[in-house]
């Protein structure tokens, strides 16, 4: 058996589109342009890439773009205050910080300074307590993202066994709490999990999200079963040339594919949902701060989803 392929890259496309015309909408109907303010702390290649990714299709949507780089020795306070004018910004709808930020800086201050009606990261403790309350408010991109793609496999969710490897805040535990919304039975798994393989193992959902290379082997995947792979990881790529590297996911792909059901592929898979879910969110927080109700498609879409 040969797993379907989850195609981040036309269900990321399909959902730019929505959100492309959705903002037309809210402009022709509201008089305002919604805007997404992403702020990177620090020179680090691979978040410099990801920052101008977002800018340009956030422009390319119909949404105002503001970017804010900050040099890696930026003073907190500095980067607090910056917040804090974001905040006031009325044409700032959504406010992102890269993560993670450099060392001296209190990432946990940095995420609670943010107005959480411009949290598009679900990040807040705001946005986080309504979650795990199972009440309406903006989701966390990547579970977010994920949980679309489950939805375009076609395989209700409900009753099945699902398997999250990973407990952060940003990616884990969001994404435990979705699936169990979904009414999924639902593991968390981690370090300390004592024989991970046989957890894995009886997953119909299998989500990993620990940020190491090709951890999970395919004889880990239970037959069928439907493989949501996070980790975007860069690995040395011999073949292709001396410093050369290549992205891999927390699955090994090559394996995994003969086993699953359906997987998605690094790359091309979650990392491109979840910039096509940071515009959907800024677009529903653009609603949100203005006393609205979100747009039809993405309300429906949250009642297929998680049944709310």
């Amino acid at each position: 058996m040969t797993a379907r392929r989850i195609d981040g890259k036309t269900l990321s496309e399909a959902l730019r589109t929505t959100v492309a015309e959705e903002v037309g909408r809210f402009q022709a109907a509201h008089g305002a342009v919604p805007g997404l303010a992403v702020v990177l702390v620090g020179e680090d290649p691979a978040s410099s890439v990801y920052v101008a990714s977002k800018a340009k299709q956030t422009v390319e949507v119909g949404m105002r773009s503001f970017e804010h780089r900050l040099p890696a020795d930026t003073p907190e306070a500095e980067l607090l205050a910056l917040i804090e004018k974001l905040n006031r910004d009325d044409a700032v709808d959504g406010i992102l910080v890269q993560l993670p930020v450099p060392r001296h800086i209190d990432s946990g201050r940095v995420i609670a300074a943010i107005d959480p009606l411009k949290d598009v990261d679900g990040l807040t403790e705001i946005n986080a307590g309504r979650l795990a309350a199972g009440r309406p408010g903006l989701v966390p991109c990547t579970p977010y993202g994920s949980m679309m793609m489950l939805d375009w496999v076609g395989r209700p969710l409900a009753g099945l066994d699902a398997v999250v490897v990973g407990r952060s805040e940003l990616v884990g535990r969001p994404m435990a709490q979705l699936l169990l919304m979904a009414n999924c039975t639902v593991t968390i798994a981690h370090s300390k999990t004592r024989d991970l393989a046989e957890v894995c193992r009886r997953a119909d959902v299998l989500v990993a999200a620990v940020g190491r290379p090709k951890m999970i082997p395919g004889d880990w995947v239970k037959p069928g079963a439907t493989v949501i792979d996070v980790g975007i990881n860069r690995i040395p790529a011999p073949e292709k040339g001396e410093g050369k590297t290549r992205l891999v996911g927390d699955v090994d792909f090559e394996t995994a594919v003969e086993v699953a059901g359906a997987i998605t592929p690094v790359p091309g898979g979650v990392g491109l949902m979840t910039v096509a879910t940071l515009l959907a969110n800024t677009l529903i927080a653009a609603h949100l701060r203005r006393g609205l109700t979100p747009p039809a498609v993405f309300a429906d879409l949250n009642r297929r989803l998680f049944g709310r």
